[in-house]
C-alpha cells in the first residue's frame, strides 16, 4: 500500500499511515480497491502536502451523501410521518453532533492524520471527527457504491436514531399521540375544547383527544396548548391499556393550571349548596362538550 505524502511522514503518536489505514478498514469492514480514497479521507488539512490532498472535498460529498441515505431510509421506515417530522428527525441525525458521537464510537478518530499542531490534547475537536465520519462515507461511495455505504451508515446511526426518536417524543405526547395514530390507525388525532371555567386570568380548559370515532379521556390545563398535551398523554395510556395520566375529575386548582401541590377546588362561580353564586369577578362557565355524532 501506497504511504501517505506527510508533511512529518508518522503523525504524533508514531502511528504510520500505512497502520492507519490497515485499521480503518477493520472498523468499516471493507477493503478498498483504490486506497488512496480512504488515505484522503482520513488525512486532514494539517498534514496534508496541499489542500486538495485533505479530506475536504470528501466531505463535502459525503455530507451529500449522508443525508441521500438517511431520507430514504426515514422515507422508507416511516412512511405515516410527515414531511415536517421528516425533516426534524434527519436534521438530528446528520448533526455535527450526531456524526462525532458514531465517529467516535466507530474508532475513526483513532485513525485520523494529522499535523502535530493539531494534537494538543488526547482528544479531537468535535468538528474534526464529524468531518472525517463524512470524509470517510463519501470514499466508501465512490469505491464501492451506495450499496456499500448505505447498510453501514444505518447500521452506525441506528442507535442515533432511536435517541433522536425517544428524545423528540418525550414530553410531546401530541407528537407521540400523532405518531401513534398515523402507524396504527392510519388517521390524525384531533382534540376536543369540552368546557372552559375560571376569569380570564386564571382560566382552565378541559380538552379530549380524539382518533376517528374514538374520544378519550379529557385533562385539564391552564391553557389550551396544555391541555392538548396532557388530553394526549391520557389517549396514549388509554391505547396502551393504561389509566390515564390525568383524571378530570380528581385533577385540583393546582393541578390543572400546572401547578405543584394539592390544592381547593376550582370556583367556578356556579351556584354553591346553599343557592349563593360565588364571587370570582368574570368568571366564566362554558361547556363545549361535542354532540354525538348520528
Amino acid at each position: 500500500m501506497k504511504e501517505l505524502d506527510l508533511v512529518d511522514g508518522i503523525d504524533p503518536h508514531g502511528i504510520t499511515s500505512r497502520e492507519k489505514l490497515e485499521r480503518c478498514q477493520d472498523i468499516l469492514d471493507y477493503s478498498f480497491e483504490d486506497p488512496t480514497l480512504l488515505r484522503s479521507a482520513l488525512t486532514h488539512a494539517s498534514c496534508a502536502s496541499h489542500r486538495l490532498a485533505s479530506n475536504e472535498r470528501l466531505e463535502f460529498l459525503g455530507d451529500a451523501v449522508l443525508g441521500l441515505v438517511v431520507c430514504d431510509w426515514l422515507f422508507d421506515r416511516y412512511p405515516n410521518y410527515s414531511e415536517g417530522d421528516l425533516t426534524k428527525i434527519k436534521s438530528a441525525i446528520v448533526s455535527r453532533r450526531t456524526c462525532a458521537k458514531a465517529a467516535r464510537r466507530l474508532g475513526l478518530d483513532g485513525c485520523l492524520i494529522v499535523g502535530r499542531g493539531v494534537v494538543k490534547n488526547r482528544s479531537f475537536p468535535r468538528s474534526l471527527v464529524s468531518d472525517v465520519f463524512e470524509s470517510v462515507i463519501a470514499a466508501l461511495y465512490l469505491d464501492g457504491g451506495l450499496e456499500v455505504v448505505r447498510p453501514r451508515i444505518r447500521q452506525w446511526l441506528a442507535d442515533e436514531l432511536d435517541d433522536v426518536l425517544d428524545t423528540q417524543s418525550a414530553g410531546n405526547h401530541k407528537s407521540s399521540l400523532q405518531q401513534t395514530a398515523q402507524r396504527d390507525h392510519a388517521a390524525t388525532p384531533s382534540y376536543q375544547l369540552i368546557r372552559d371555567v375560571g376569569p380570564d386570568h386564571r382560566k382552565a380548559f378541559l380538552v379530549a383527544a380524539v382518533i376517528g370515532e374514538q374520544v378519550f379521556t379529557p385533562a385539564w390545563g391552564s391553557t389550551k396548548k396544555d391541555a392538548e398535551q396532557r388530553a394526549a398523554a391520557n389517549a396514549l395510556d388509554e391505547l396502551r391499556g393504561d389509566e390515564p395520566t390525568f383524571d378530570p375529575e380528581t385533577q385540583t386548582l393546582p393541578q390543572r393550571l400546572g401547578q405543584t401541590g394539592t390544592g381547593e377546588p376550582y370556583d367556578t362561580g356556579e351556584t354553591s349548596d346553599t343557592g349563593e353564586t360565588s364571587d370570582t369577578g368574570d368568571s366564566t362557565d362554558r361547556d363545549h362538550t361535542p354532540k354525538e355524532r348520528e
